[in-house]
């Protein structure tokens, strides 16, 4: 039981945010805001953002710091959540979506976090 108590804090974060992602793709294409000319735009950059924070919530879950299992797990629940979009009304999965926004968006921010530990690191090493 104390195994479990500990496991649900890191891993809240991860599970919000597949929430999060699923009630997004279960909204039907009538029922998405429209942003005019920058509708692609503003819609891809979500993708990138959303897996990103995704991908940091599950680095944050796993035991070790492991940011190719968090890469992977992002983009495993992307394509996920790209087959269940082909179930909803108006809507579609786009291979593009999982290999190019949401991918790199999950890779973009481990890539930020993993500089800004290293970063912190080699100030810390410096100040001593």
């Amino acid at each position: 039981m104390n195994k479990f108590v500990a496991i649900v804090p890191r891993w809240l974060p991860a599970f919000l945010m597949m929430l999060a992602i699923f009630a997004i793709s279960s909204r039907t294409s009538n029922e998405l805001p429209s942003f005019g000319g920058w509708d692609y735009f503003v819609k891809k950059s979500a993708h990138g953002v959303g897996y990103g924070l995704l991908a940091l919530s599950y680095l944050r879950a796993l035991p070790k710091r492991n940011y190719f299992l968090a890469w992977l797990l992002a983009v495993l629940y992307s394509a996920t959540d790209e087959f269940h979009q082909s179930f909803v009304p108006g809507r579609h999965a786009a291979v593009t979506d999982v290999l190019v926004f949401d991918s790199f968006g999950a890779m973009i921010a481990l890539f930020m976090h993993y500089q800004i530990c290293h970063l912190k690191r080699s100030e810390g090493s410096l100040r001593q």
